[in-house]
This record gives structure tokens, C-alpha cells and sequence, in this order.
């Protein structure tokens, strides 16, 4: 009787996972929601049409395939270069891009048709422009995805990308106003008098990196307790520098920059990223007290000494109260954008008036800062609430992907970057809405200009990265009877995760 057969030990593992057999991209359900978004875009052109010109032209379908045709073109590169990463994101962003694309031409025809003038063609006007801005955002995001196929290799750079992020963080700041100021905010480089970029752009991913990379390094100094207060654990004082130098530069920029939102932005990113590695909502409290600390003694400096802190205390007044006739004819700055914006959004009531039946144009800045309020006023409150819902998707899935990919670096990352998002929206449409002062934000995806939306499609492409990394077949084990596969458990808080071995 023949001893039975020893099976060979299994070859040692080297941390990658050939692809299962049958694994589902979902690239195909990522087209067909691309048709469906485009769809929605080329509908709401025809709206446009007739309500302005009485009719539909025959060709109202050519800008939303052209925009269509630029997605088009990211989808190949996504399903070849990212074949696993989420299939509702590029969807959900190409819908938001291409409305704000729909709506700069209704604008634009508005304009030509109130001036007796010939309606611009599809490539003419603000739209054309933002159209152009479109197509380099997505190159861009094209040539990230072709380049960084795996998002840890950052981390190589993640000092370097700090010291460019606060340089570009404080370049406008530091620049006469001349060159830097716009509606009162120094926020803005400007070349001449036809071309301007917004720095504070692209220096908030690159302060998400350099953040992350930071607080997976002292992620376990930073958790440490002192003592405990109603129940609360917070950390030792001499803990405190890097949330003190933070909350420093944020006072500089609300002072310096003479913008809230860009303050609380970069504060609040860094916070919510510290208690996302460290768990400690001691951090949280910390952070609110010192911003809103800081923020009320500039408001009480700028009533009392002025300078630097006059404009943010010319802002909070008329925040205050917006309709008094001193606020409404103020010199420094007065309340009749945030006025005729609201009362905008009034106009529009549940339903809106309809794309191209109402009178957005006589809202200031309707095609940058307060595009919220005159697409309120056309498609309602329902409308806008479908395109927050849109938004609160793109935010959901970019923390579903720091949920699900294994590294804590690419945690904080993706959690940094969805959480920039939605604050982003909180910030401008408290501002719309008179919920916080005014900022000079633009809203994502929609607003005209062309830093704004390359820096956040540059967002979007790692959001993609990090969920193709999350959701490929190397992210999961074969744990169940059968080899059916399932994803290892992972934790967001701590940035930690587990796998289970079979």
C-alpha cells in the first residue's frame, strides 16, 4: 500500500492577485449612464430652444454630442487605464459638466438676443470657452490616469507637494491687488487683462496628499490622550503644533486673501482628515473652536481697526443683514448679488420657471460665483435638489472607495479629496443662500472658468485611481466555500485594515 502523496507546499505569496475569471468592470454600465447623462444634457438644450426661440432647431442635439464625444473619449482611456475603478463617478461629473456647459449658452443667447445681435454659434461666447476648458480638464485627467497607475507612488513626492501647495496657496496673498484681486477676494493670478488662474485650485490636492502621507506617519502620536473631559479624550499640548500652524495659515489667508471659504476649506480639511486617521473627536472640537475663535475676533478686529480686516468685516455685515438699505448701497461692498440672488431662487419656487424662461442675467456673476442662483430660478427647488443629490453621489463614492481600498494612504486621500468636495458645496451654497458670508468659491463642474474645472477633474481622476485599486480583483480574497470572493473588511476611522486569510 502506497503512502499517500505529500501536495506541494504552496508558493509563497507575493501580495498581487492574478484576475478572477468572470470579475465585472461595470465599464459598460459606466457607458450606458455616459448616454443617459448626455441625453439629459441635450433635453435640457431643447428646453432652452424653445422657450427662447419659440421652436427647436434641428441641430439643438450638436453641443451635447460634442461634450459627449470629449467623455466619450475618457471613458476609452478610463476602461483601459482604470478598468475596475467606480462606474458612477465620470457619469454623475459628465451630467453636472455638461448642464453647466447647457446653461453658459442659454446665458449666452440671452445676451446676443437682448442686443439685437446674431445668436453665437456653438463654439463662440462663454460657452465655446468653457466647452475649450472642458476638453483640457479632461486631457489632463487622461494624461493622470496614463501616468499614475498606482496612487501610493505619491507618497515619493508628499513633502514636495506641501511646499507647493502653500506656495500656491499664498501667491495671491502676497501679489498687489492689481494682479490678484477679483470682487474683492485675492484669490487670482492674473496674466493681462484676458487670462487669470485660481492657484488655491490645485493647492488643495496637493495639500490632500502631503496631509495624507503626514498623518499616516504620526497618525499614532497624534491618537494619544492627555485626559479625559465629558467623556471626551483629548490629546497632549504639545500635540497641538500642526493643527496650530494649519489654523494659522487659514487666519492668513481669511486676512490676506480676504476670503472665508478658502480659510475654512483648507482648515477643515486638514481637521476632518486628522480625526479621520486618529478616531479622536477631540480634534473635531478643537478645530471648530479655533476657527470660529479666530473668525470672530477678525470680524471684531475689522469693526474696530479696519485694515486687513475690513473686508471680511464689510462681508459679515452684509451677511448680517442684507436687505437694510445701508448694506444694499454699502462701498466696499454691497449686498445687491446676494439680493438678487435670493430673490432669484424665490422666483424660481418649487418647479422653476424652465430652461430659458426666466431672467437669470440679472443676477451679478450669475456665470461664475452664483450660477446656483439662476439655475434656481429656471428649474426650482426640485431641480437643484436633484443636482445637490448628484453631487452628495460623486462625495458618496469617493468615500465608498476610502472605504474599500486597503492602504491608509489611499484612505486619507480618497476620504480628503470627497470630503474638499462637498465642503466646496457647502461653502458656496451657504454663500448663495445666506446661511455664511459670502465667498468668492465657484461651484464644481458648473461655474465658468477654467481652474476650477481642471483642478477638479484632476480630483476626479483620483477618486478613480484609488477605487480601481480598491475594487480590482487583487483587493479581495477568496474566503468563501466555492471560492466566491469577497472583499476584505476594511476601516476608514484609523485608516486601518484587515484581512482575513482563508
Amino acid at each position: 500500500m502506497t503512502a499517500p502523496a505529500i501536495p506541494a507546499p504552496a508558493p509563497a505569496s507575493t501580495g498581487e492577485m492574478s484576475r478572477i475569471r468572470g470579475w465585472k468592470t461595470r465599464r459598460n454600465a459606466e457607458l450606458g449612464l455616459l448616454v443617459f447623462a448626455m441625453g439629459l444634457v441635450a433635453a435640457f438644450g431643447a428646453t432652452v430652444e424653445a422657450n427662447q426661440f419659440d421652436k427647436i432647431n434641428a441641430n439643438f442635439w450638436v453641443p451635447a454630442a460634442l461634450i459627449g464625444v470629449l467623455f466619450l473619449g475618457l471613458h476609452i482611456v478610463v476602461r483601459f487605464t482604470a478598468p475596475y475603478s467606480d462606474p458612477v463617478l465620470l457619469p454623475s461629473v459628465a451630467l453636472i459638466n455638461g448642464i453647466g456647459v447647457a446653461f453658459l449658452r442659454r446665458l449666452d443667447i440671452a445676451r446676443a438676443l437682448s442686443r439685437d445681435l446674431p445668436v453665437p454659434g456653438f463654439f463662440a461666447d462663454t460657452s465655446g470657452r468653457q466647452l475649450a476648458w472642458t476638453l483640457l480638464s479632461l486631457v489632463l485627467a487622461a494624461v493622470l490616469l496614463l501616468v499614475l497607475r498606482d496612487h501610493k507612488a505619491i507618497t515619493r513626492y508628499a513633502y514636495t507637494l506641501g511646499l507647493i501647495g502653500i506656495v500656491l496657496m499664498m501667491i495671491p496673498a502676497v501679489l498687489p491687488a492689481k494682479y490678484s484681486e477679483v470682487n474683492g477676494a485675492k484669490l487670482w493670478i492674473k496674466f493681462g487683462g484676458a487670462f487669470s488662474i485660481q492657484p488655491g485650485e490645485f493647492a488643495k490636492i496637493a495639500l490632500v496628499s502631503f496631509f495624507a502621507y503626514y498623518l499616516v506617519r504620526k497618525r499614532e502620536v497624534l491618537s494619544l490622550a492627555s485626559h479625559r473631559f465629558l467623556g471626551i479624550d483629548f490629546p497632549r499640548g504639545r500635540d497641538l503644533g500642526p493643527v496650530l500652524t494649519v489654523w494659522l495659515f487659514s487666519l492668513l489667508v481669511l486676512v490676506f486673501e480676504k476670503d472665508l471659504g478658502t480659510a475654512l476649506l483648507y482648515f477643515g480639511l486638514f481637521i476632518v482628515t486628522l480625526y479621520v486617521a486618529t478616531e479622536r473627536s477631540s480634534w473635531l472640537i478643537i478645530g471648530l473652536l479655533l476657527f470660529f475663535g479666530g473668525v470672530y475676533v477678525a470680524y471684531l478686529l475689522g469693526s474696530v481697526v479696519g485694515g486687513p480686516f475690513a473686508n471680511f468685516y464689510d462681508r459679515a455685515a452684509v451677511w448680517l443683514d442684507p436687505f437694510s438699505q445701508a448694506n444694499y448701497e454699502r462701498e466696499g461692498g454691497s449686498s445687491y448679488q446676494l439680493v438678487q440672488g435670493l430673490f432669484g431662487l424665490g422666483t424660481g419656487g418649487m418647479f422653476g420657471t424652465g430652461p430659458g424662461a426666466g431672467s437669470p442675467g440679472r443676477v451679478p456673476e450669475v456665470r461664475n460665483d452664483f450660477i446656483f442662483a439662476g439655475l434656481g430660478e429656471e428649474i426650482g427647488l426640485f431641480g437643484l435638489a436633484a443636482l445637490l443629490v448628484i453631487y452628495l453621489l460623486i462625495v458618496e463614492r469617493g468615500l465608498h472607495a476610502a472605504l474599500a481600498v486597503r492602504d491608509s494612504f489611499g484612505k486619507l486621500v480618497a476620504g480628503g479629496l470627497a470630503f474638499t468636495l462637498g465642503l466646496q458645496i457647502f461653502v458656496i451654497l451657504g454663500g448663495i443662500t445666506g446661511l455664511i458670508p459670502l465667498t468668492g468659491q465657484t461651484t464644481p463642474f458648473l461655474s465658468s472658468g477654467g481652474s476650477s474645472l481642471m483642478a477638479n477633474w484632476l480630483l476626479i481622476a483620483m477618486l478613480l485611481r484609488i477605487s480601481d485599486a480598491a475594487r480590482r480583483p487583487g483587493n479581495v480574497v477568496a474566503d468563501r466555500p466555492g471560492g466566491a470572493p469577497k472583499k476584505a473588511p476594511t476601516q476608514l476611522h484609523g485608516a486601518m485594515t484587515e484581512v482575513i486569510k482563508p
